[in-house]
């Protein structure tokens, strides 16, 4: 009901905007003028697309309503099944109206469609924070297959028993940084590690970054602004990797950022891996000021910004998983550790929903003048 209540509270300031843009598309200043003429055809239409949905909305939830209120005091049974019928035809329109309605009141990130780099690096823990980092490479992995994504290895550095002290790689499919966003920060595992003889419980961490993948018009990268080093790679690999001068590292001048790849025998493929590994982390760099900037007027319950956060906590012994921004659990860690993330995922996305459609209609996340249908761009 309070869903309902938050989407029709729209519906008179939309109706009033649509009688505004009936008399300016009739005005023959407006008329004479091509440019401006369309731009107000297309918000016209938009409006009036929303305000039939509202009134749709609203319809269904009074069917609604009365079917529940019927079955609550009527005992006939043929009314009974007709109440039923209609619960069973409204109560799912409501619900793919809400998301149609609620995806145009309160949009999400412009970044939501694209394809994402993900960095899992080793915290304090040891030998230990290396294997859980292996452990949460896995993870990603298996949840990517599950969605159809394809997984690129950018950057590793494996430890002698299978742990990983860094691992950059590629995640491209549909929609990919709208479900991995909120995976960025500090993750924490307490269990007792296979070389702990005593049995007690350790507590290791490892932290994750997750980057839209950057394109050339997104962040702008001058050849000068570049040092470009090349080196013989080190660690496994093989001869020809360790016995050439293919290893790449790239100093980005300006915000001091470095990035390196050895995973190549090419000395041109690792400088191309790198400059897309800088191109994303500069692009998060500029998602990160913005966050911060929303962040100094507003409460973030769910973020995307703060790496040093810790978000999640995964405990061996009583088998659960612990999401800390929204106080959520499950007692699912197996599962969710082979990549049955959804669950989780579903959950934050849901908790960044509710934030964004108050901020919207505190204020706080519209322009002056603008209507819910015209969100900023």
């Amino acid at each position: 009901m309070k869903q309902r209540e938050r989407l029709l509270s729209h519906r008179d300031q939309l109706e009033a905007r649509l009688g505004e843009l009936d008399q300016k598309l009739m005005d023959p200043e407006v008329l004479s003028r091509p440019p401006e003429l369309r731009k107000l055809g297309k918000e016209r239409s938009d409006v009036d697309t929303l305000v039939r949905k509202l009134r749709e909305y609203q319809a269904a939830g009074q069917r609604i309503d009365e079917a529940q209120a019927l079955l609550e005091s009527e005992t006939d049974e043929e009314l009974r099944a007709l109440a039923k019928a209609d619960l069973e035809t409204y109560e799912p329109r409501t619900e793919v109206l809400e998301k149609e309605i609620s995806a145009i009141l309160f949009p999400g990130d412009p970044n939501d469609t694209k394809d994402v780099i993900m960095e899992i690096r080793a915290g304090a823990g040891g030998e230990e924070a290396a294997l859980f980092a292996a452990e949460l490479y896995r993870m990603y992995t298996r949840y990517a297959e599950r969605q159809g994504w394809e997984v690129e290895e950018l950057s590793s550095n494996e430890t002698g028993i299978g742990g990983l002290k860094e691992a950059i790689f590629s995640l491209s499919g549909r929609g990919v940084y709208g479900r991995m966003k909120f995976e960025s920060g500090v993750h924490r595992v307490q269990r007792v590690p296979e070389t702990e003889s005593s049995g007690r419980i350790h507590t290791s961490a490892a932290t994750v970054a997750v980057l839209p993948e950057a394109e050339d018009v997104d962040v702008e990268i001058k050849e000068k602004d570049l040092r470009v080093d090349v080196y013989r790679s080190s660690g496994p690999g093989g001869q020809g990797v360790n016995t050439t001068d293919s290893a790449v590292r790239i100093t980005h001048a300006p915000s001091g950022l470095v990035v390196t790849c050895q995973d190549e025998r090419s000395q041109i493929k690792n400088k191309a891996k790198a400059l897309k590994i800088l191109r994303s982390r500069l692009l998060d760099m500029k998602i990160r000021e913005q966050e911060d900037a929303m962040r100094a007027t507003r409460r973030s319950q769910v973020s995307t910004g703060d790496r040093s956060a810790k978000i999640r906590t995964y405990n061996y012994p009583q088998s659960r998983v612990t999401d800390h921004r929204i106080n959520f659990s499950l007692h699912r860690l197996q599962e969710i550790l082979d990549g049955d993330l959804d669950e989780v995922v579903d959950a934050l996305a849901n908790a960044a929903s509710e934030e964004r459609m108050e901020e919207v209609e505190s204020g706080g996340g519209q322009g002056q003048g603008q209507t819910p249908a015209s969100p900023q761009r």
